[in-house]
């Protein structure tokens, strides 16, 4: 703004800018405007990156104070060139790059060399005189065609009418159909800009440029049972594994597998969720391989004997404790995936012999039964059955997991009344699933045998009056295998109750009389009744 410009015309020009950016579509990604004001010298009113609102921009017009002094029209062309279109005042590479400059007069400097570098460089420029204005120095700024980057107006009255008419000549550049934007799906034109938008299926992202898939299963409409799959233009339903989706397309019918693979089960397959799993007859157990059954005696389980050592056990009688042990192991299948053997001897203390873990074959447990050395002492059998809980039936300790319902089982062998109370751990081993036998000899207590004992307690309760007697238990004794069996399979009697006496009576009078009718001497003399006498 030279000195040559009046107040009152500064007025118009500065009205003649706002009129121009009204016209614009103004924003950080639309059209950016700067000002500068030139004179004898050049001063940035605001940058390309200052504002990206009209009202700001316009405020900063209205703030605007002449410099009235020359007119270095070449040093304005120049500095526009070299800053006002830098990158950093917030030019943006790909939008095109066009100057507006207004005068009244004739350049106090060169002008034609300035503007033809920055025309290289890319700049537009427009030339808009007011009366004095030198023609031939107007059309030496402007681009080519002259006829659409010169004017020429007679006053200032009328510079801000002309506005309008120069705003469609400035937005004739179609930025869309030249390639110079950065859409990703659909460009559309606008004065001095474009906006972006997207195909259908598609929605804008935060950008403003790029798109992104629409998700319809985020709307929450879908109705899908199980999983919503959202797709171009919509979405559909798919289920678990396991499941077939019905001709709904929304809910999910569970495979019956049984009928659709090759289960293997030798008995009965059913069907679960995605999976399957075998049954056996309620005579046969399943088989370490989940498909095939087996009788009760060839199953498994998990064995973990506690014997007392106390010292009223003696040591003559501990060794017959330790024959009555492997009586039981000769009557079980043992092996890694078979049946599984620990023992625990407990008097005032517990120690474990060996664990289940420890041997995989019947001949190593009796070897290791027969090498266990008295411990003598007290009686602790509450204390014995709280190690059995908390450590014997471990996995640690080689009991297998729980969810393969491999039985758990357990026999306590004592001579004598605890010292301890044996109410809570008694109740917690039935409690963890173990199936619990009391053997008892001499002075054990009735009634802690039988708290001891799992349901039916009569079935799992064993008395003998001396230890020469336990072999026989140990011949009775078959434990239960089969889980859904543990009940009412076991029978021993007392040698000594009274049944047991009649089943003797009966058993050798009827040996007596079947060895009667193979050997009798009939002994007589002449005259004398003849008797037959029996000869065993």
């Amino acid at each position: 703004i030279s000195r040559s410009v009046r107040p009152h015309e500064f007025e118009t020009m500065r009205k003649f800018m706002i009129d121009i950016i009204n016209t614009l579509d103004v924003g950080a990604n639309a059209t950016r405007v700067g000002v500068v004001q030139y004179s004898s010298q050049v001063q940035n009113v605001f940058s390309l990156k200052s504002f990206s609102k009209k009202q700001d921009m316009v405020k900063a017009i209205n703030q605007i104070i002449p410099l009235a002094q020359g007119t270095m029209t070449g040093l304005a062309i120049q500095y526009a060139m070299t800053v006002a279109f830098s990158r950093g005042e917030g030019a943006r590479p790909g939008i095109p790059d066009v100057a507006v400059i207004v005068t009244d007069g004739r350049p106090q400097d060169r002008v034609a060399e300035v503007a033809a570098a920055a025309r290289n460089r890319g700049v537009e420029i427009f030339a808009v005189g007011v009366a004095r204005a030198d023609m031939t120095s107007l059309r030496a700024m402007a681009s080519p065609p002259l006829e659409t980057h010169v004017f020429l107006v007679e006053s200032f009255d009328l510079i801000h009418k002309f506005g309008m008419q120069l705003q469609g000549t400035i937005c004739v550049v179609d930025l869309c159909a030249e390639g110079k934007h950065e859409c990703e799906h659909i460009c559309a034109s606008s004065p001095g800009s474009y906006t972006c938008s997207c195909r259908v299926g598609y929605t804008l992202k935060q950008d403003k440029r790029t798109c992104k898939m629409i998700n319809y299963c985020s709307f929450g409409n879908h109705s899908c049972q199980h999983e919503c799959v959202s797709v171009l233009n919509g979405y559909f339903c798919r289920c678990h594994e396991g499941y077939t989706l019905q001709d709904n397309g929304k809910t999910c019918l569970q495979d019956d597998l049984c009928n659709t693979v090759e289960h293997g089960c030798q008995h009965r397959c059913v069907s679960t969720p995605g999976s399957y799993f075998c049954v056996c007859p309620e005579d046969q157990q399943l088989q370490e391989d989940g498909k095939s059954c087996g009788t009760c005696r060839s199953a498994n389980i998990d064995l973990v004997l506690l014997i007392d050592g106390s010292k009223s056990v003696r040591p003559q009688n501990f060794e017959l404790v330790k024959k009555f042990v492997n009586q039981v192991v000769d009557s079980l299948d043992v092996s890694a995936h078979g049946t599984r053997v620990g023992l625990v001897q407990y008097s005032s203390r517990v120690r474990t012999e060996f664990p289940l873990s420890r041997y995989q074959a019947a001949e190593d447990i009796k070897n290791a039964v027969m090498k266990v050395e008295y411990m003598e002492k007290g009686t602790m059998t509450g204390l014995a059955l709280k190690h059995m809980v908390e450590n014997s039936f471990t996995e640690a300790e080689g009991a297998r997991a729980a969810s393969r319902n491999i039985p758990r089982v357990g026999l306590v062998f004592t001579d004598g009344r605890s010292q301890d109370s044996i109410a809570e751990w008694a109740k917690k081993a039935k409690d963890a699933g173990v199936t619990m036998y009391a053997v008892g000899v001499g002075k054990a207590v009735e009634d802690e045998l039988r708290e001891i004992a799992s349901e039916p307690v009569d079935k799992h309760f064993f008395y003998s009056t001396d230890f020469t007697a336990i072999n026989q238990i140990a011949e009775n004794l078959k434990l239960n295998v089969c889980a859904e069996e543990s009940q009412g399979e076991v029978e021993v009697k007392d040698p000594c109750a009274c049944d047991s006496q009649v089943d003797f009576q009966q058993a050798t009078m009827t040996a007596l009389e079947q060895l009667g009718q193979k050997h009798i001497l009939c002994l007589s003399t002449p005259g004398e009744k003849r008797h037959p006498v029996y000869s065993i």
